[in-house]
């Protein structure tokens, strides 16, 4: 019996260890895991999105590309959601019901998308509430994990968000094949009917997360605290953004993420001209999402010493001569040279997604490093919607090129013009690499402000994780 209690014993240290990186599996930490394994999930209905959009409202490509840029709109307001949480609790709690709420508000969403969403406007605000529901989730539970990740040893150190991005990533990578077999076998409203039910999940699992209830009088005297913390905090940040050294990089990373994209012709193209099965769809989503996760393994295994300006440098100019062989597939000339469009899919979409990731990698990297001590969390998540306004922008003016070159849902005859146009624009950001840090400053935060009080540093602004974006640049490329 004592052997027995001993190897039972053996096996919960194993498994807390090895797959827990060291976190005890606590009922709370299971639900926090749980909400990120839901967000990847999620991507099981992007592929049923694609076609409902495409087949049964009938947008063109230039429609598709505007909406996915609107529906865009609650990341780049994510830090206001971390105030409204922190500021104003319901029933005395600022985490659990809103991941309630969130998850109700997005199963609403799915479920209007299965049934009674047959018009691209009522599309847009459905699409668009789905997407604030996970970033509202997102916002409760990167604050839990910061508030979370304060009490870790330094031998733990990050051990946790690693843990969150992994079940995120998870999530992700199970769906990415099933998204698109699913459509062979189900309508698109069929595959809204299964996604709507894992939101349902994020509130189910929020009774679990430990928190106490705060008092009137706390509620009162934390307004005044988070009103005076606010006001602290944007003194920190005019600070902080009026240095060279901040919004040089910043503004950097905006030109160079606000390109024009043509995703959405390409979907069309690839369904419509090529008529590649969902179920192919889904397996280019497995292949590039793996191909993502081995782009950030050769980046932390090689490339993490390598000054930024190199880096996205020829990171750029190896992706623009790659993205030019999509001329290959438009034209038809592949087939000339006898190799299958499904081949060549397969193959272009692993190349271009570890050469994406490898060029993304810095860009979290740097935004992590131009914080300041003092507002470390309010400008990394002000940089964080910096970059989700420059896909908003990288969408809408893909949009416009489309409508200017005539390309609609049967008509691709400009497409290899537009592959052209947007490959050479990804050129246009390097004259300004020397905004990003020297080689021998890079590894240096800007000027230091006056560090603020502890109470000061409440979570605010509640900044999107590493982990996080790492995850959801992976889901893009994995769209590409």
């Amino acid at each position: 019996m004592l052997v027995s209690s001993c190897g039972l014993s053996k096996v919960k240290d194993s498994v807390k260890e090895k797959i827990f990186f060291g976190n005890e599996p606590t009922a709370e930490l299971i639900a926090i895991l749980t909400v990120y394994f839901v967000q990847g999930v999620l991507g099981l209905a992007r592929l049923a999105v694609s076609f409902f959009l495409k087949d049964e409202l009938g947008l063109n490509p230039a429609q598709v590309s505007a909406l996915l840029g609107i529906v865009a709109l609650p990341w780049i307001v994510k830090p206001l959601f971390g105030f409204i949480s922190d500021g104003f609790p319901i029933l005395g709690y600022r985490r659990r019901p809103y991941l309630i709420l969130s998850g109700i508000v997005g199963t609403i969403s799915w479920v209007a998308l299965a049934t009674i969403v047959n018009r691209p406007t009522a599309a847009t605000v459905a699409i668009a509430v789905g997407s604030l529901s996970v970033a509202v989730s997102d916002v409760i539970v990167d604050s839990l994990v910061v508030e979370r990740a304060r009490a870790e040893s330094q031998a733990k150190a990050g051990s946790l968000q690693s843990l969150c991005w992994g079940a995120s990533a998870f999530g992700g990578l199970i769906t990415a094949y099933f998204s698109g077999l699913l459509l062979e076998h189900f309508s698109n409203r069929t595959v809204f009917w299964i996604t709507a039910s894992f939101p349902l999940i994020v509130s189910a699992v929020a009774w679990f997360i430990a928190e106490s209830p705060v008092s009137s009088e706390d509620v009162n005297d934390s307004h005044s605290t988070n009103f005076q913390a606010v006001n602290h905090q944007l003194r920190q940040l005019r600070q902080a953004v009026t240095q060279k050294a901040i919004w040089l990089p910043t503004a950097f990373l905006f030109i160079w993420l606000a390109t024009p994209t043509a995703e959405p012709a390409f979907f069309f193209f690839t369904t419509n001209e090529l008529h590649f099965e969902p179920e192919f769809l889904g397996r280019v989503r497995l292949v590039t999402s793996v191909a993502a996760l081995l782009g950030i393994w050769i980046f932390q295994r090689f490339l993490k010493t390598v000054p930024f300006r190199v880096i996205f440098a020829w990171s750029t100019i190896f992706s623009t001569a790659l993205g030019m062989t999509m001329l290959l597939l438009v034209t038809h000339t592949n087939r000339v040279l006898g190799i299958d469009d499904h081949w060549f899919s397969l193959g272009d979409s692993l190349i271009l997604s570890v050469m994406g990731q490898i060029a993304y990698m810095p860009v979290l990297v740097l935004a992590a490093r131009l914080c300041p001590s003092g507002v470390e969390a309010t400008l990394f998540a002000l940089l964080m919607s910096v970059t989700n306004l420059a896909g908003l922008v990288s969408y809408e003016l893909g949009a416009g090129l489309m409508h200017l070159l005539g390309i609609t849902e049967i008509n691709f005859e400009k497409l290899w013009l537009l592959v052209i146009i947007t490959n050479l624009s990804n050129l246009l950001p390097l004259p300004f690499v020397y905004w990003l840090p020297a080689a021998e400053s890079q590894d240096k935060t800007p000027k230091n402000l006056q560090p603020a009080s502890v109470d000061d540093r409440e979570e605010s602004f509640v900044p999107d994780t590493i982990p996080n974006l790492m995850l959801r640049e992976l889901e893009s490329e994995a769209v590409e």
